[in-house]
């Protein structure tokens, strides 16, 4: 990964957003997060290394704090050298993706592995989710705002689009890239504005229960993970 130029950007952003408290409430849950989740994640890596040829993990370079990149981790939910194949926007039904992987996004399971990216500081639990530089570039300066504090694992847009991949299966795929930049990602960067602007430790709080509250609402999450480890060779 060569150097990449950064932004620098000015945001009136909250108190909260930037500060020491947010830090050690990031570095709290996390920890906590890691050690509760530790079974589930076990069970996911096997059923990934023993359902499909590659790595447990994906790396992906995103845009954090002003632009700075970081490698984001995620568990790979596609073919090996698939994400170098297609576009780098994914959708509902994309061949690419595994019949684990697709379960895991599903229950955005495949996002667990961010809570590293969490305790190396490169993340935090609420805010922007990180995006790839290349679509950062074509945004506008409005939209490149939200790069003023940490990538989170879940937010204020997240909540909104959390089905954003059925949504952009209605879009070509020659047209997707113009698509996300000039129609998704302006309204995703606006509620990440406003999230960014008033962010306080309740706001972050209510996000957090409302996208866990989400996940678990469906009473077929259960079998979606029992399905999941049916698939792993006995």
């Amino acid at each position: 990964m060569t150097a990449q130029p950064h932004f620098v950007l000015e945001q009136q952003s909250s108190a909260w957003c930037n500060s020491q408290r947010k830090r050690v409430v990031d570095i709290a849950f996390a920890s906590l997060a890691l050690v509760v989740t530790a079974p589930l994640m076990l069970v996911i890596a096997v059923a990934i290394r023993t359902t499909s040829h590659g790595p447990v993990l994906f790396r992906q370079w995103r845009s954090g704090l002003n632009g700075h990149p970081f490698q984001l981790l995620k568990f790979r939910t596609m073919r090996m050298m698939a994400a170098e194949s297609g576009p780098g926007i994914t959708r509902a039904g994309d061949a690419r993706i595994t019949g684990v992987g697709r379960r895991l996004r599903r229950w955005k399971l495949d996002e667990l592995p961010q809570l590293i990216n969490v305790l190396r500081g490169e993340m935090s639990i609420v805010g922007p989710r990180p995006d790839l530089e290349q679509y950062w570039r074509q945004a506008g300066e409005a939209e490149r705002q939200v790069l003023s504090t940490k990538p989170g694992m879940t937010g204020a847009a997240s909540l909104v689009f959390r089905n954003e991949e059925d949504l952009l299966t209605s879009v070509p795929e020659s047209e997707l890239a113009f698509f996300y930049v000039h129609r998704l990602l302006p309204q995703k960067a606006r509620l990440d504005r406003e999230y960014v602007a008033q962010a306080t430790l309740w706001t972050d709080c209510s996000i957090l229960i409302k996208t866990i509250f989400r996940i678990f609402s469906s009473h077929s999450f259960s079998q979606e993970l029992k399905e999941m480890y049916e698939q792993v060779p006995r």
